[in-house]
């Protein structure tokens, strides 16, 4: 079983709830490994930050190869990072890696990279890869002003395409925005999905704080299991 997070824009919080699910499921007596198929800003080592909290909040300890397939060293879109490098992101590799996790693990949470409907290459999006892996999507909303329309639109998009919403998380980003909490009812009223945790702002965002704010019981059963 796997999830995979994407999140209604850029730096909404996806990393910190995907750890925080691998913290979370790792409470239950899980095996968690994090994955995140595509990351674009990384380090001179050809290492990216994202990827390497989600190495750390992981019981399975997976080769960094395996964990991230595809990195690139500029932060823009996948496809232009991809085009920039000479590189062509292929579904073939991404699933090979997912599968190669997948058998060691009982939970494999799958980090987007940007929203939905990124562009991962000149045919596909972020979109096409969730349906090609077949997992539920977990969506991570950041509340601040927009969000309503982003979180909406993306469950909209997502009904286009076979995955099913199995929940979403309400991240918030603002120490004081405004309706906050008539927002998240706007929201719940709408999603059609259940809400597993409201993560409070944070000065200092921690996936191990954030964990207790989630209830996986709350996650839909996905069709078929």
């Amino acid at each position: 079983m796997g999830y995979f997070i994407t999140g209604t824009d850029t730096s909404v919080g996806k990393t910190l709830v995907s750890c925080a699910l691998l913290h979370a499921f790792a409470a239950q007596g899980k095996n968690v490994v994090g994955f995140k198929p595509v990351a674009a800003g990384c380090d001179e080592r050809d290492q990216n930050e994202d990827v390497q909290k989600l190495r750390a909040a992981s019981t399975v300890m997976a080769s960094y190869g395996q964990i991230n397939p595809y990195c690139f060293f500029m932060p823009i879109a996948p496809h232009l990072a991809a085009q920039n490098s000479g590189t062509k992101i292929e579904l073939s590799r991404i699933l090979t890696s997912y599968f190669e996790l997948a058998g060691q693990a009982d939970e494999v949470i799958i980090e987007g990279v940007g929203g939905l409907m990124v562009p991962l290459n000149e045919a596909i999006t972020t979109a096409d890869l969730v349906e090609a892996l077949g997992v539920p999507v977990i969506i991570v909303v950041g509340m601040r002003l927009g969000c309503l329309n982003h979180a909406l639109l993306t469950q909209h998009a997502l009904r286009s395409f076979s995955p099913e919403c199995a929940g979403w998380v309400a991240n918030v980003l603002e120490p004081d925005m405004p309706f906050l909490a008539q927002n998240i009812e706007a929201l719940r009223q709408r999603m059609n999905a259940p809400l597993l945790g409201i993560i409070p702002y944070q000065t200092e965002p921690t996936a191990q704080h954030s964990a207790r704010y989630l209830d996986l019981s709350l996650l839909l059963p996905i069709s078929g299991d």
